[in-house]
């Protein structure tokens, strides 16, 4: 593929012109626009920039942190300057993670298209990369990196300070014994191949040249039969047939000859280790495959708090982006604070805050075309709604108009049924969660009584919070009193047309799981601050998981949490908690729990729980596990570690001292961390081979995180890779985790390599 890339650089007209490069507007905001040269390096994978055409040049973007590029029309901040910049010249290129789109603007229509087309052709060339192909492409990388005067060729000197780049640290004479074996041509100099072949010598990996002895009769290669022997005793792949085993051979296996002769070579035997099936995340998990008929109820659904802001929620910026990024992650639920706007139309934002606003008939316009890019699974619209008569009714022709055909608007037979529709029923339909009218015998409209905190949660939830819940919460006498005190005050109507399009997800106030289960219905919905569930999970465990089997719950985070930090999600799926909201802007721990989570099942934002959060009979608790009979315990050996990134590429000199951090998140009982030892002044290829143990009570509901730290004895050590995965897609036997960045962006080939073996019931710490 990196030949291809090559071809295609001395070949394609558009990519030619990129390589001559073209003056740019960069615009940052509306007051921000600068002209820029930009040009595509000869790598064919970073664009660089300049102020002036002859200017010293410094990198812009790789093409593989490109996640797509858009036309002007569909860029907010373009549209925003239609009068002073035309949008057919102008394009965004949108980045992997949380990294700020690239808003740029061409001198000319068809220079704009030329930078479309081939920015489009570079990312899918990368895309479709394999392992083999990143690597090689990653070694091209270095080369260029390393190769300081750029004339093809590096000297000892410019690869001892390549080396330093790598992370790795080495004996000075070893690395020049290994750099005049690679020079065949006694240049003194490394070339392509050259550099190919010190490489590979450079990250030899013994460990897996003995364990591949271990298997082979000869030491040179694995027969058939001797690979379905490694398959079946150490991958426990136990029903692997000699079909299968051919089939990873013709995959994985670089010659021609090997193929022919049903052989696997060291090469081979590796580049079936660091495949996608030698992954620890099972590859039967990857595409949907859990049953997707069953009540929506059934599922945990991917979920997003406040998806509007791209920044904290005091200060920070609304944006459609926010909503692009949720969907295009698997998101299914996404939230929409409305308030009254100017000329007559409805805006998004935070509330009694200074959190910017945008249209809602944007949001909606933006929804209904990301909606199902990355699933035809139901999107669920959660409306807070703050609006007068009037707007609301202009929300509900923009809902009705904007989304047409993919908006619910009845139910699907026609009559109410007795549970929820699937997911699969609902394929490409969006729903909209809300208040809704009630219609009394008499068919006069009375307003649903609410509680502050749950309907209008974002309301009320700064100015409550610490009193209802950091505090002891008033008697329900009481408080009962303070929300008919509150609703004389201020009582906004509820317009007939937006309730209306409300169908299953009706918001009600939660009581008590007595009143819900006495009067209310399936297709009614409550929603509750993180600090309340928890509450109610430590007080009442089964009955909010009984009550969870048959009624949708939603969680936010606390109003507390004003720099849009996140909790834990675990603790509320627990209690099968379908609707867990998480602030998606924001990196870290709890989204790594929730990115691993829902990257089963197709990445298609439903998982299905597991059956005994299911069963309204369940005596299942949360915080009390009971009759450990499918406990589990894992075996961990973490075995090594390989070209693992600087956390300060800038600094040559430092080199990382890694350790890798197992942690279990689960039921309480099962929530454990342990971790390596360090080790010294190698990212590059360090070797642990410790082996942990953990045991789990609740191995259905158990996630598992690897960290990778840089030890530091002054201070707390530094992340550098992360790898999140349920143990229900987790494989065993020798397996690699490839590492993703704080924002889940890949780090290839950044990886660790483990041993995995679970044994039933629970065990001693002997290994």
């Amino acid at each position: 593929m990196a030949s291809l890339l090559q071809d295609r650089l001395t070949t394609d007209q558009d990519l030619l012109l990129m390589q001559e490069g073209m003056p740019m507007r960069k615009v940052r905001s509306k007051s921000w626009k600068k002209l820029r040269y930009f040009r595509l390096q000869n790598d064919g994978m970073t664009v660089w920039h300049a102020r002036q055409a002859r200017g010293s040049a410094k990198p812009s973007f790789s093409i593989s942190d490109v996640e797509t590029i858009r036309n002007g029309h569909d860029s907010e901040l373009l549209r925003s300057l239609t009068e002073e910049l035309p949008l057919e010249q102008g394009f965004t290129v949108v980045f992997h993670g949380r990294r700020s789109n690239l808003d740029l603007v061409a001198n000319s229509v068809e220079e704009a298209q030329i930078w479309m087309r081939g920015l489009h052709l570079l990312v899918d060339l990368v895309t479709s990369m394999d392992h083999q192909e990143r690597l090689d492409q990653w070694l091209s990388d270095w080369f260029q990196r390393g190769d300081k005067n750029q004339d093809g060729k590096m000297s000892f000197q410019e690869v001892q300070r390549l080396l330093h780049l790598m992370n790795v640290e080495m004996d000075q004479e070893y690395a020049f014994s290994l750099f005049q074996a690679a020079d065949t041509s006694q240049s003194g100099t490394l070339e392509g191949e050259e550099f190919v072949e010190f490489y590979k010598a450079l990250t030899k990996r013994a460990e897996v040249q003995e364990l591949f002895e271990s298997f082979s009769a000869d030491g040179q290669k694995l027969t058939l039969l001797e690979f379905l022997d490694f398959l079946r005793e150490e991958q426990k792949e136990r029903d692997c047939t000699s079909e299968l085993a051919l089939e990873l051979i013709d995959r994985y296996e670089p010659s021609d000859s090997g193929k022919l002769r049903h052989v696997l070579s060291m090469d081979g035997f590796l580049s079936y280790l660091c495949s996608k099936d030698g992954d620890i995340f099972n590859p039967a998990c990857l595409p949907i495959y859990q049953d997707m008929t069953q009540p929506l109820n059934h599922y945990f659904i991917c979920s997003s708090h406040n998806t509007y802001l791209v920044g904290d929620q005091l200060c920070g910026q609304s944006s459609v982006e926010g909503y692009i990024r949720a969907l295009k992650r698997g998101c299914r639920c996404v939230e929409v604070d409305v308030w009254d706007g100017p000329s007559g139309e409805p805006v998004v934002y935070h509330g009694h805050t200074l959190t910017s606003r945008i249209l809602f008939k944007d949001v909606v316009a933006t929804v209904a075309q990301y909606a199902f890019q990355t699933s035809d699974y139901p999107v669920i619209l959660s409306l807070e709604t703050h609006c007068s008569w009037e707007q609301q009714q202009t929300m509900a022709r923009h809902l009705t108009e904007i989304l047409g055909e993919q908006l619910l608007s009845t139910t699907l037979d026609g009559v109410l049924p007795t549970q929820l529709p699937s997911p699969e029923e609902l394929r490409r339909k969006i729903l909209v969660k809300g208040k809704k009218l009630t219609l009394e015998e008499d068919l006069e409209y009375e307003e649903e009584e609410v509680e502050p905190g749950l309907e209008g949660e974002h309301e009320s939830e700064l100015a409550l919070e610490s009193q209802f819940e950091t505090e002891s919460e008033p008697e329900p006498q009481e408080q009962n009193l303070q929300i008919k005190d509150k609703k004389k005050k201020s009582k906004t109507i509820l317009c007939p047309a937006l309730s209306s399009l409300v169908i299953y997800l009706k918001s009600v106030s939660f009581r008590s799981f007595t009143h819900s289960k006495q009067h209310y219905h399936f297709y009614e919905i409550s929603s509750f601050s993180e600090t309340k569930a928890k509450r109610l999970i430590k007080e009442a465990g089964n009955e909010f998981v009984q009550h969870n089997t048959w009624q949708l719950s939603r969680v936010y985070p606390s109003g507390l949490r004003t720099d849009s930090s996140n909790y834990n999600p675990q603790e509320l799926w627990n209690a099968g908690c379908q609707m867990v909201a998480m602030n998606m802007q924001t990196a870290g721990l709890e989204m790594d729990i929730c990115d691993g989570h829902f990257r089963q099942n197709g990445g298609c934002g439903y998982v299905l729980k597991p059956d005994f959060l299911r069963d309204n009979q369940s005596s299942f608790h949360p915080e009390r596990p009971i009759s450990p009979f499918k406990a589990q315990t894992l075996l961990i050996q973490v075995i090594s570690g390989q070209q693992l990134p600087k956390l300060n590429k800038t600094k040559e000199g430092s080199i990382v001292d890694p350790l890798v951090k197992v942690q279990i998140f689960g039921v309480r009982l099962d929530t454990a961390r342990q971790e390596t030892n360090y080790v010294e002044n190698n990212g590059f290829n360090p070797y642990w081979g410790q082996t942990l143990c953990f045991r789990v009570l609740v191995p259905e509901l158990a996630m598992l995180r690897f960290v990778v730290m840089d030890y530091d004895w002054k201070s707390r050590n530094d992340f550098i890779g992360q790898y999140t995965l349920p143990w229900s897609c987790m494989q065993q036997g020798y397996r690699h985790i490839h590492l993703l960045s704080k924002d889940g962006i890949s780090l290839c080939p950044a990886s660790i390599f483990v041993y995995i073996c679970i044994r039933e019931g629970l065990e001693g710490d002997e290994s």
